[in-house]
């Protein structure tokens, strides 16, 4: 660790960043549900000295589909010395999986004492980054340029928070920062891009046992069609020449009895890429073969089966230049804490897909999650204080 920058290092509270990051993965806030998480918060904040003309929620919740219990958390700083506004955000929910955590401290690992619940690592850990991060600027009294913190909605369900933001909200920040990943070395400057599947298809309702002939199963219909995708490569990983993807058939529903030819099926699937002309090609490839199949199975009389099919752009890839100011940044926070950055991209869906489509170039880094989504989570305390300070380092504005 080198420099004036790392001054406060010797003054650091790493207990009450641990305390902080426990305390928040303790409260249930499955997306959609984030409101008591907000309620921490915002606590926290006031009681650090931060007014309450500062603090404000956005309308995303009433815009994103489903709705939800509040919108995004936005916090508007003035900066003690001159320069350009920064942003530090992370997502404020968690899988449902999570739900009814009990954060235990480990030595150098926090891991859920129940069983059967994730941790929520993924993203309170991030969030205990941002938080702490200002915490402790404003214990401490070291000065920074103006700071927007954003604690996003509904992030694992869609990127909702982050799409439906109200961005004049943000204050027009020039770097931006997102915590929601798990080695801090790592700089993710880029991020694959997601189409949502949703077919419908409609059969023909028969008695299975006595004329089945004249039904049309919509389950055959879909079987075939999956088994088209498969055969012919574009289910699961894809790899076409030189272009790369993945699909994945996520959700089926269909079906009450076994006597019935099943009349109706519903079905969730994705498409992802880095290269959109691609990631529309599996999209096509899924519609085409959904057709063809429903043209192939008929009941005795002639008739077909009926396929709606719809997609939707859950977001764009992005890839920021290497050479981009925020890059840059964050390169040179991560290695003020002895580190060495490494810049990644991703195959998984991030707010900083759209924070950077909104126009707001944003770097991820990581804050020491580990096995996120499954029982076995756990967080890396190491990991998770390296990125406290890495916070620190470009709130303050002060890399020299």
């Amino acid at each position: 660790m080198a420099g004036d920058a790392m001054s406060w290092v010797s003054k650091f509270d790493s207990a009450a960043a641990i305390k902080l990051v426990m305390e928040l993965m303790a409260i249930p806030g499955r997306s959609k549900q984030e409101g008591n998480i907000v309620e921490l918060i915002v606590s926290k904040l006031l009681a650090a000295g931060v007014s309450p003309s500062n603090i404000t929620t956005d309308n995303a919740n009433r815009r994103i589909p489903g709705g939800g219990e509040v919108g995004n958390l936005i916090v508007k700083l003035p900066g003690t010395q001159r320069g350009p506004r920064r942003l530090l955000m992370a997502h404020l929910d968690t899988v449902p999986i999570c739900v009814g955590c009990q954060p235990v401290l480990d030595r150098d690992i926090i891991r859920s004492a129940n069983a059967s619940t994730g941790l929520g690592g993924d993203d309170r850990a991030g969030v205990a980054v941002v938080l702490t991060a200002i915490l402790e600027l404003l214990r401490l009294n070291l000065p920074h340029p103006p700071l927007t913190l954003f604690f996003a909605v509904q992030e694992e369900i869609g990127l909702y928070g982050a799409r439906f933001v109200q961005a004049s909200k943000l204050g027009s920040p020039k770097f931006c920062f997102n915590w929601d990943g798990g080695d801090p070395r790592f700089v993710s400057v880029g991020a694959t891009g997601d189409y949502a599947i949703e077919i419908e298809i409609e059969g023909l309702a028969s008695h299975a046992g006595v004329h089945p002939e004249r039904g049309i199963n919509a389950i055959t219909i879909a079987s075939l069609a999956i088994a088209d995708l498969t055969e012919n490569g574009w289910h699961g990983l894809i790899e076409k020449g030189k272009h790369r993807g993945t699909s994945n058939v996520g959700i089926v529903h269909a079906g009450e009895a076994t006597n019935v030819v099943t009349p109706s099926l519903t079905l969730r699937a994705e498409a992802r890429s880095h290269d959109p002309v691609f990631r529309k090609k599996i999209v096509d490839a899924y519609q085409k073969a959904f057709a063809k199949a429903a043209k192939s199975v008929k009941s005795a009389d002639g008739k077909t089966g009926k396929v709606t099919f719809r997609s939707d752009l859950k977001y764009e890839s992005f890839r920021l230049d290497p050479q981009e100011p925020v890059v840059s940044l964050a390169e040179s926070a991560v290695a003020h804490i002895g580190l060495t950055p490494e810049l990644c991209v991703g195959n998984g869906g991030l707010d900083a897909n759209w924070m950077t489509a909104h126009g707001f170039p944003t770097v991820t880094l990581g804050c020491g999650q580990r096995d996120i989504h499954t029982v076995n989570e756990w967080l890396h305390v190491p990991s998770f204080l390296q990125g406290c300070q890495i916070a620190m380092l470009l709130a303050s504005g002060d890399l020299g």
